[in-house]
């Protein structure tokens, strides 16, 4: 594969068709700059795209990973030189993401054994040093997916942090003898919580229409401050809004309006 020559048919597909990168962009649901890196070889469209993007461009799978158009008698032999490629390429990332996962390992359990000598040499026992075990412990389950997997791994991260979280607050509850820390973490966490899994839902059903995607997160995250603010009002007595509260929620709502306007456009173009 050549992700040069890949990026020269897609722009000459698309030119073909009169689409603009702008235009080819929205079809897939993506940015006119992620369009703008293909066709300049910088990297390669995702998996998850490119039969969409094939249809729209009337090529092969086979085509698009060749670079060019291909004859009936090679059609085969270039079918197992890109399939052999791309396992290649499939199994250099995989190694490169398991080394980074090894290395950060490595350096979350050096600190853990760095902060646990340093608590032992000074309190002659572990005082301090579990409060950032536990911390490094709960950074570790939910951000390794993520290194180890890349964006196929942030699904797994968001039910690490589901699990965890509580658990977590209540460990550091416990450390810290602050029986506040979990009271009040515990529900702040779950409507934290509750708003992400809706992000994810969100930008998973508007796919294709980022925009709409974002303009309602921006509207959502209105009714979720002020919810977060009476949780914190009944718990500690704090106003359930003040000055600063509505200059976000103002801010928020424009936002949302202006993206609301730019998904409009876009689709009317």
């Amino acid at each position: 594969m050549n992700q040069i020559e890949t990026g020269k048919l897609i722009a000459g597909c698309r030119k073909e068709k009169n689409l603009t990168q702008a235009q080819l962009a929205e079809k897939l649901g993506i940015t006119d700059r992620a369009v703008s890196k293909w066709e300049t070889g910088k990297c390669m469209p995702d998996s998850s795209i490119m039969l969409e993007l094939c249809a729209i461009l009337d090529v092969s799978v086979n085509e698009l990973l060749s670079g060019e158009r291909i004859e009936m008698d090679d059609y085969e032999e270039r079918v197992n030189q890109n399939l052999i490629a791309l396992k290649r390429k499939d199994e250099n990332n995989m190694t490169k993401n398991r080394m980074i996962s090894i290395a950060y390992t490595v350096a979350m359990v050096i600190g853990i054994f760095v902060c646990c000598i340093c608590d032992i040499a000074i309190s002659k026992t572990l005082t301090w040093s579990l409060i950032t075990l536990a911390s490094i412990l709960f950074t570790w389950i939910i951000s390794f997916p993520i290194i180890l997997l890349g964006k196929k791994g942030i699904l797994i991260s968001m039910v690490s942090i589901t699990v965890f979280v509580i658990p977590f607050l209540y460990i550091l509850s416990i450390l810290l003898k602050v029986r506040e820390i979990f009271r009040i973490g515990a529900i702040l966490s779950m409507i934290a919580l509750v708003f992400l899994w809706i992000i994810i839902v969100l930008y998973h059903r508007f796919r294709d229409r980022k925009l709409l995607a974002t303009a309602i997160t921006l509207l959502l995250a209105i009714p979720f401050t002020l919810l977060v603010n009476m949780a914190l009002s009944r718990m500690i007595g704090e106003p359930v809004i003040d000055i600063w509260d509505m200059i976000s929620v103002f801010i928020l709502g424009i936002m949302g309006v202006a993206f609301i306007i730019g998904d409009y456009a876009k689709r009317n173009g």
